[in-house]
């Protein structure tokens, strides 16, 4: 139930609604924090703080027939935690654990809770015992990202032989349009659990999460330098050796003839559980942002600091969980801009899957593509990714190679569809190959290469409005779509 002190916040929060609506006295404008390309007006910025909270909050947009977006910490790129005039509810209030079952490895939590702060808690639970929980996988490149976002997207992490995170979710509860509360398992709902993951919020207002964590392990990096037309197969004898983790990050300069050609190849391999944790380098902010300086001035240059500095970690030892933590830089775009000048630009991200049998082709035609185009790529990577046989808009659909790029864009029409052209045609050379790409970083992809990709997605439409008729819940990426597929 609500407390007093929760009803009148939320009462007179929608009280003032409709006179800020209606007067336009002040105008709230959101945006994504990666890309800075999502700025959107929305009518009200609600910050929820509890599962009742939310439920009026739905309740009460139901009754005034508004839109509902819901965003965490806004990291996405591709439009889909805001809409135009929307109730915008900001989750990350909503970070409590709610339980955690020492002996099963499960562990619940408000749908806001950030990775940090989970993995915190439950160490600090298990500091009495030698055996402990930890998270399989969590996203990398940043730590801020809640979890009710991550299962929104399904993400992944750098596993070898690991499914994307509905793999890892035991059940979570949703409020529908009603602001009636549903628990979603395999058992329970079993449709709704495999549309609302990696349903990127069309589904519900995701309140908690339980979540089934592994054995926490001891790792060892080890690190070599290696070209792509040999990554298959490394990949492949790690798996065979029973390495955990891995990922090759490649040279990004398009002027060397090893363009995507040469990488930085990472691995973590369990060892002794009496052997020390000894992590003695490591990169600060400030290191980052030189890395990420030279990435846009001399990238022949930033991969030889990186490589050197990966290849002098190599042996060094970490924790399977903590090990996924990883630096983001907050207004990192400003940042470079005041360091080295330049137009307004940011970095969008794509992620492109391929059978891993063609990812050595597929990478010497991306290279081809990207130099052709003359697009800057300031980072990539390459990861595995295992079947997602449970959700049902799944981006995940053979064992593929995943190979992320980021894109350098200028916030010029002319900049973002010089970006768009290069995305589009990564998809072709993806489709080409029997692989896909993942729909949510951007919209630029063209309605057939959509559907090469995603055949299902106009049921999915469907099924978004079987389970919410009247819309309430809505965002930019979705009323695009929607009015892409509208016929």
């Amino acid at each position: 139930m609500l407390t007093r002190r929760e009803f009148i916040r939320t009462t007179a929060l929608f009280a003032l609604a409709p006179h800020i609506l209606t007067g336009r006295e002040r105008e709230i404008w959101v945006n994504d924090v990666h890309s800075q390309l999502n700025r959107t007006r929305v009518r009200e910025l609600l910050v929820a703080r509890s599962t009742d909270e939310l439920g009026e909050i739905a309740r009460s947009a139901s009754r005034k027939e508004l839109p509902i977006s819901v965003s965490g910490c806004r990291h996405s790129m591709g439009g889909q935690q805001f809409a135009t005039d929307s109730i915008c509810i900001d989750t990350r209030a909503l970070d409590r654990v709610i339980s955690f079952d020492r002996d099963r490895g499960l562990i619940e939590a408000e749908a806001g809770i950030q990775w940090p702060k989970l993995i915190r808690a439950y160490l600090d639970a298990q500091a009495d015992r030698t055996k402990q929980w930890g998270i399989a996988q969590k996203q990398t490149g940043a730590d801020t990202f809640t979890l009710g976002g991550s299962l929104s997207s399904n993400v992944h992490g750098r596993g070898l032989a690991m499914k994307p995170l509905i793999s890892n979710i035991e059940s979570f509860n949703l409020i529908n349009g009603d602001g009636k509360l549903i628990r979603c398992s395999r058992h329970e709902n079993n449709e709704l659990f495999g549309l609302a993951i990696g349903g990127y919020g069309l589904f519900g207002l995701i309140s908690s999460v339980s979540l089934r964590l592994v054995a926490r392990q001891k790792l060892r990096r080890e690190v070599e330098i290696i070209r792509a037309d040999n990554l298959t197969k490394r990949f492949e004898e790690r798996i065979a050796q029973k390495f955990l983790y891995g990922d090759f990050q490649f040279l990004v300069d398009e002027k060397s003839p090893d363009f995507l050609q040469l990488g930085v190849f990472s691995c973590y391999q369990p060892i002794d559980d009496h052997e020390p944790v000894v992590a003695e380098k490591e990169l600060r902010a400030d290191d980052w942002l030189d890395l990420l300086r030279l990435a846009y001035t001399d990238r022949e240059k930033a991969f030889k600091h990186y490589s050197d500095y990966y290849l002098s970690t190599s042996g060094q030892t970490y924790w399977s969980d903590t090990n996924q933590l990883s630096a983001y830089l907050p207004n990192y775009a400003q940042k470079i801009r005041e360091q080295i000048g330049g137009e307004e630009s940011s970095l969008i991200i794509t992620e492109i899957y391929v059978p891993r049998a063609d990812l050595s082709d597929f990478l010497a035609h991306a290279g081809e593509l990207l130099r052709s185009n003359r697009t800057i790529v300031i980072y990539g990577t390459v990861r595995l990714i295992e079947k997602d046989d449970e959700s049902f808009l799944a981006w995940a659909k053979e064992p593929y190679a995943c190979i992320i790029f980021n894109l350098l864009t200028l916030h010029t029409p002319a900049g973002i569809e010089a970006s768009a052209q290069s995305f589009r045609g990564l998809i072709d050379l993806a489709i080409a190959r029997g692989g896909s790409y993942y729909l949510t970083y951007h919209k630029f992809a063209k309605p057939e290469q959509v559907l090469a990709c995603y055949p299902q997605f106009k049921q999915f439409l469907d099924l978004k409005r079987k389970y919410d008729p009247a819309e309430r819940f809505q965002s930019e990426w979705y009323l695009y779509y929607r009015k892409l597929f509208a016929s």
